[in-house]
């Protein structure tokens, strides 16, 4: 199983986190875009942890019941690796060379970018264009992945019924979702810091001129708001996290609960920032836009803008599309931000 793979076919997103699988089935009408369906089916706690599947064959019965649920059109899947699981590196290679032989002299070079033996990894590469130092030479992205940590996801699919035809990066899908909602951003802002805000960790996105150019993860997310929640009120973590996604809290959830666990949230986000603009040239960023599953809290975009003082928005990567007539549109509006992996992961169709 290679990281990049042959193109030209329809592929499912599906994107395994820690507390559910999502699936996304985008189609080209028209020339236009189509989110054909979507779907999210929560799972119980540690069966993910730290990106790592636990229980590859319950994954794979979540997979399953998503995708009876969804009548897909298509068995073949993209899926994503990340965060510790994934090396990447950018080399400067001789452009004379193709394929077979730029694969053997980075086999051959390996160990100087993989601290794991060639036997345990997935490894693969693309040539990114003209390197900087040189005009004979080529930017070539070096992409290398444990084996252990693809074949879970392979398995965990081939449990729910699909077939894996592309690993890809979830950074990589977080970027080509981006590139569907950059346009759409006012006055073209030149840094956009995109924010994921996911269940164990919010990650900082550096966007500039539409360019992925930083990243940085930071252990906290949307668990602290549920142990809050089960904390104050005395209910199991399934009741608390029901509770979250429903808003079916007491009155003082607000002032008790949700605004100290924002405080926290924004304390993150600014130590992220600051970090960035230490090691750049910028010192303020144009542009803010929120993704993940925590994205959907009420009033976040409006606190996050007071405290950090610029323009604040909710990612939605499906804006500029047509929508299938089954699919709930308010429903998918509360989704969309929680979906970018997978729409990314989806789009690898039309690569």
């Amino acid at each position: 199983m290679r990281l990049f793979t042959p193109k030209g076919r329809q592929l499912i997103g599906v994107d395994v986190s820690s507390t559910s699988v999502k699936i996304v089935e985008i189609q080209r009408q028209q020339g236009l875009f189509h989110l054909a369906s979507y779907g999210i089916e929560p799972l119980p706690p540690g069966q993910v942890v730290e990106k790592s599947i636990v229980d590859i064959e319950a994954i794979g019965d979540a997979i399953s019941r998503l995708t009876r649920r969804l009548k897909l059109s298509s068995k073949n899947a993209a899926t994503a690796v990340s965060g510790a699981a994934v090396i990447t590196k950018v080399i400067d290679m001789d452009a004379k060379l193709n394929d077979t032989e730029r694969e053997a002299l980075i086999r051959l070079d390996a160990e100087q970018y993989i601290p794991y033996p060639l036997s345990e990894v997935n490894m693969d590469f693309e040539v990114l264009g003209p390197s900087t130092l040189d005009d004979e030479l080529v930017q070539v992205l070096l992409v290398a992945s444990r084996s252990e940590n693809v074949d879970q996801r392979v398995d965990a699919l081939a449990f729910g019924g699909l077939s894996t035809k592309v690993v890809d990066i979830e950074s990589h899908a977080m970027e080509r979702a981006f590139g569907l909602i950059a346009d759409t951003l006012p006055n073209q802002p030149e840094i956009t810091a995109l924010i994921d805000i996911g269940h164990t960790q919010t990650t900082l996105y550096i966007v500039k001129d539409g360019e992925f150019v930083y990243s940085r993860e930071q252990l906290f997310g949307g668990i602290q708001l549920t142990e809050a929640i089960q904390n104050r009120y005395g209910v199991n973590y399934e009741e608390a996290y029901y509770h979250k996604r429903d808003q079916t809290l007491p009155e003082d959830y607000r002032s008790e609960v949700l605004l100290p666990f924002v405080d926290d949230l924004i304390q993150q986000m600014t130590r992220s920032l600051q970090f960035y603009f230490s090691s750049s040239q910028y010192n303020n960023v144009d542009y803010i836009m929120l993704c993940g599953g925590s994205a959907a809290i009420p009033d976040l975009t409006n606190l996050v803008a007071q405290k950090l003082g610029a323009t604040v928005s909710i990612a939605d990567p499906f804006t500029n599309m047509s929508i299938a007539p089954q699919i709930n549109a308010e429903q998918l509006a509360v989704d969309a931000p929680s979906l970018m992996v997978a729409c990314g992961l989806a789009l690898r169709s039309f690569d």
